[in-house]
């Protein structure tokens, strides 16, 4: 049985790389990782920028879209998971075999869904370019001698010099720290804000109530896109569980039984990593919508352009107080500092591999991939701080690059029931009620982006 290596290539699938799966919670909890990863991700510009923003547009009134973008995406999210455990292939090689067109013929590796998750993280960029922008801005409120700009540049070398110098087990324990940092002090506040006199806890009960907005439909539509587990973290899950070893514990698929216990098994630690990171994400994306339907909406303030940092600060110095204010400048930039380096290496593994697919290496070339990714985090840094220096408007680049994550949600979801039906080895075939909840969690999505699309042609 193979001991765990961190030079170990996570993508190899072996019989000497076998590891049973742990069946103790308190050692399953030692093997989560991913969805820590995903979780540092998330709760980052979407929850930050967008999800405040939206809050303090809507006031308390579309709490429920928040709520209902959080829970219903992790079960996509799951059989995601479970398909990579299962086969071993990454994220682009199971889109890859979606029927469609594609180009390079019908032995392509890669298909219209792989290409349009390609366009879409190319837009999302934007979201990297904001946060990198929203840095720039924090750095400058502390020290005004430096420029925005220049704090970019420097953010940009120090995300290089990390990405460039380390592998998994680096990004996993970055992630952990920053989610834990952050998250804790944007509870607090949010408790807080409960203690204010304005504060009403029917108005939060009223947001429970499915309710179309009122004003910021195109931000609202962008929210259910990036908030809880978007269509960039759906991507990105699978590769992680690949990275963090879970596939290759399984081994390749014999159709022992052995094999499905094993599968079985490294799928229900996958199961608690998703679990873990929702209750995370999930409460640190209501809080930031509670601050801002509770704090900026009830002041008429909503973020924007190179005021954006300015205006987010008064969620924190407004309830806790103005002590909080470099409290709120420092994990602003854990946060989105911490979702640049979770998002770049997450997109440089999958740009690698998307190499790997048309052809470039083999699957076993481990050395040659760690190269592509490399080149990659340079385009994929490199770019979105270009983008930022030319347009300059965090809020509208973030509320963009959801858009985009939007449009690609339902053809993840239908795409995720393809696989699910067609592909996934049977041994490890979830109960029928799974699969129930996975076919309502597809057509929820389609409906509530296919009704937000006629909302939006119908008001122009």
């Amino acid at each position: 049985m193979a001991t765990l290596r961190a030079e170990a290539d996570p993508y190899r699938l072996a019989p000497e790389d076998i590891v049973e799966p742990p069946t103790k919670l308190r050692e399953i909890l030692r093997r989560i990782g991913p969805g820590m990863i995903l979780a540092a991700a998330i709760v980052g510009s979407g929850e930050l920028i967008a999800t405040t923003t939206l809050g303090a547009q809507e006031g308390y009134g579309l709490l429920w879209l928040i709520l209902l973008s959080c829970l219903v995406k992790p079960i996509i999210q799951a059989e995601l998971g479970r398909y990579t455990i299962a086969t071993g292939e990454p994220t682009l090689e199971s889109l890859g075999r979606i029927p469609g067109p594609r180009l390079g013929g019908a032995r392509a590796k890669l298909g219209w869904v792989s290409w349009g998750w390609a366009v879409m993280v190319i837009v999302t960029l934007l979201q990297v370019g904001a946060m990198f922008g929203g840095l720039g801005q924090v750095m400058h409120l502390l020290f005004p001698s430096v420029s925005v700009r220049a704090w970019v540049l420097i953010f940009l070398a120090i995300t290089l010099a990390l990405l460039l110098g380390g592998g998994y087990e680096r990004i996993e324990r970055l992630a952990v720290i920053k989610v834990g940092l952050f998250t804790l002090l944007t509870l607090m506040a949010a408790v807080l804000i409960t203690r204010r006199p304005d504060f009403s806890w029917s108005a939060v009960a009223h947001g429970l109530t499915p309710q179309l907005p009122t004003a910021g439909l195109f931000t609202a539509v962008a929210v259910f896109g990036v908030t809880g587990v978007g269509t960039n973290e759906l991507a990105m899950y699978p590769t992680w569980c690949v990275e963090k070893g879970y596939a290759r514990f399984a081994a390749p698929r014999d159709g022992s039984e052995a094999w499905s216990r094993r599968a079985r098994g490294w799928i229900r630690v996958m199961h608690v990593d998703i679990l873990v990171s929702l209750i995370i994400y999930t409460v640190a994306t209501i809080a930031f919508y509670l601050l801002g339907a509770g704090v900026l909406h009830a002041m008429g303030l909503t973020p924007k352009g190179n005021d954006m940092i300015v205006v987010l600060s008064r969620i924190y110095t407004e309830t806790l107080g103005g002590w909080a204010l470099p409290v709120f400048y420092a994990g602003a930039i854990v946060t989105l500092y911490g979702t640049i380096f979770a998002a770049t290496a997450a997109h440089s593994r999958i740009f690698a591999d998307m190499a790997r697919l048309l052809g470039f290496f083999r699957r076993d070339d481990y050395a040659t991939r760690v190269r592509y990714r490399q080149v990659m985090v340079v385009l994929l840094t490199v770019a979105p701080v270009g983008v930022y220096l030319l347009i300059e408007s965090p809020v509208q680049m973030v509320v963009l690059g959801a858009m985009a994550q939007s449009i690609m949600l339902p053809v993840f979801a239908f795409g995720t029931l393809w696989l699910h039906h067609r592909r996934l080895p049977p041994e490890v075939a979830p109960p029928r009620s799974t699969t129930a909840m996975l076919w309502a969690a597809a057509v929820l999505i389609a409906a509530v982006m296919g009704s937000s699309l006629v909302m939006t042609v119908m008001r122009k």
